[in-house]
């Protein structure tokens, strides 16, 4: 994969509490070490935690945008000259966070009494809009198969499905790549990566990616300084060159020759 020449988009998955948005947020970091530009950051997970680990403040949410569009169709308030879906992408492009370094979308909880489908098709159809002016995106999906089911994973490139030293986690893992293989969505290759793993406890997730036909992308260290930066609320992006896990992120992007 060249990123320089083709615009990729990569993603995170794996069971809740294995570190997914922490993972992304120093593949985040990663590029723009490399001075690569022109980024789209979507948080895709209702409990929305990329802008907290990011230290970024966000305008709203796809989440909010649906609520609103309800209440005017409750109220029978919506522009009469807009349909639902032209209202709703109108309103969520302006909730799209710019910054210098990358731009950040969120998706965001359903509040009220609803499910997701009508967020998470919205935000699979948009990011597929979004996705063509940007060289880069990063998607960070909800905890489990519900990306899988409801297809906001569609059209990625890469998925890093990460598992700690659990044996859910392991086998979230397995499920999500078995999943990945009979649903329509474009997924060209599943990576598993150990979070927060010594080398010798990673080899089990290499000998289980093998298993269920995945890649092994490598195992990131337990490190002192993530815990502290995400405690005191600081951004991961300021974490200094020489921390473990941001040192083990970037050997694994080598890995898939996507950085130099």
């Amino acid at each position: 994969m060249n990123i320089l020449r083709n615009g990729i988009t990569i993603a995170s998955s794996g069971k809740g509490g294995v570190g997914k948005t922490s993972f992304m947020a120093l593949v985040l970091k990663s590029f723009l070490f490399n001075g690569v530009d022109n980024i789209l950051v979507v948080d895709a997970d209702p409990d929305a935690n990329m802008p907290e680990v990011l230290n970024a403040k966000v305008k709203g949410t796809v989440a909010m945008a649906v609520h609103e569009m309800r209440d005017k169709i409750d109220s029978d308030s919506l522009p009469k000259d807009f349909s639902k879906d032209a209202f709703l992408e109108t309103e969520i492009f302006g909730l799209l966070n710019e910054g210098e370094q990358f731009d950040l979308l969120v998706m965001g909880a359903v509040e009220k009494q609803g499910c997701f489908c009508m967020p998470n098709t919205m935000l699979a159809n948009i990011v597929d809009t979004l996705s063509k002016n940007y060289r880069l995106v990063l998607m960070d999906l909800p905890a489990g198969l519900e990306h899988v089911t409801r297809r906001t994973s569609r059209d990625v490139d890469l998925m890093y499905v990460l598992t700690d030293s659990s044996k859910m986690g392991l086998e979230t893992a397995a499920r999500i790549k078995r999943f990945t293989e009979k649903i329509e969505g474009k997924i060209e290759k599943i990576v598993f990566v150990g979070n927060r793993l010594t080398d010798e406890v990673g080899e089990v997730v290499r000998t289980k990616a093998e298993e269920v036909g995945a890649t092994y992308g490598g195992a990131v260290p337990s490190d002192d300084m993530v815990a502290k930066y995400n405690m005191d609320g600081r951004s991961l992006l300021e974490l200094p060159e020489d921390s473990k896990a941001f040192q083990a992120v970037r050997a694994i992007l080598q890995e898939e020759t996507l950085l130099s």
